[in-house]
């Protein structure tokens, strides 16, 4: 779950350079889509494809409608901006929907506790589905014109247009991508923690814990940090902190990276020439 919201952090980093606070709110919402395609008789793999879709779409318009035009404000105002959209998109949410705890079907329900109880089909599944997700952003990124030119017009916009590649297209592309990681996210954590507006919010902080501690800027180290900051959150819980005070535990993480390792585990140190 951490790592799959972690890569959504990501992508919208290397679009943008900010972190979108409202991540776990628009997953959440898409999740509640994919619900409506359910209930609506679709089978499950042909909801998850729309769902895709149209959060893809909605990715898109809210950089096009309510983050373009704030690009060249102060960095304030774009947190101004999330943490208003946090709240915009939470409550619309449960205005629509409902405040009603919701069971969200899983499609990997048919087979038993693996490992004496410990692993279940479901979990089995999500790392299954996080994988694929982190092995197509990687190919995406890495091997196509246009993932390449999406990171191009992320680090050094001004060099991007003088090649010819369009910026602004490549953000609103890039917001689309993390919206559809996002509702994966969504749908894989959904029936584990049951649906509800308010279903991100915690699992939100892990996942910017694990975004930081594998390296904001790489979507391998992301999802890999994300399945730490699991381990770590559990073994904490366990044996230090007890299973009240877990959420300390993503603080502290965040904490102690900003402090002594601000990259990350994989990511890069950027010097800047003044």
């Amino acid at each position: 779950m951490y790592a799959s919201v972690a890569l959504a952090i990501v992508m919208i980093y290397q679009a943008t350079h900010h972190v979108n606070f409202a991540q776990g709110e628009m997953a959440t919402l898409s999740t509640f889509i994919a619900l409506t395609f359910i209930q609506a008789g679709f089978p499950y793999w042909v909801a998850f494809g729309a769902t895709l879709a149209v959060s893809f779409v909605m990715g898109a318009l809210v950089e096009r409608l309510i983050m373009r035009p704030v690009q060249h404000a102060p960095i304030l105002t774009h947190v101004g901006v999330y943490i208003g959209m946090l709240l915009i998109i939470g409550n619309l949410t449960g205005w629509v929907f409902g405040y009603t705890t919701k069971v969200f079907p899983s499609p990997f329900e048919g087979g038993g506790p693996m490992l004496g109880g410990l692993l279940s089909a479901h979990q089995l599944g999500s790392v299954g589905v996080t994988l694929a997700v982190l092995v197509l952003v990687y190919l995406f990124f890495t091997k196509t014109s246009l993932g390449l030119a999406m990171r191009a017009a992320a680090y050094n916009p001004r060099s991007a247009r003088l090649v010819g590649i369009r910026v602004d297209v490549m953000l609103a592309l890039g917001w689309g991508l993390a919206a559809a990681i996002g509702s994966v996210a969504g749908m894989m954590v959904a029936p584990i923690v049951f649906l509800d507006p308010n279903m991100m919010l915690g699992i939100l902080l892990y996942a910017f814990a694990g975004a930081l501690l594998g390296g904001i800027d790489n979507p391998p180290g992301a999802v890999v940090g994300g399945f730490l900051v699991g381990v770590l959150e559990n073994l904490a819980g366990a044996y230090i902190v007890g299973t009240e005070l877990k959420l300390s535990v993503a603080l502290v993480i965040i904490i102690g990276v900003l402090v002594l390792k601000p990259s990350g585990l994989f990511g890069r140190v950027v010097f800047s020439r003044v």
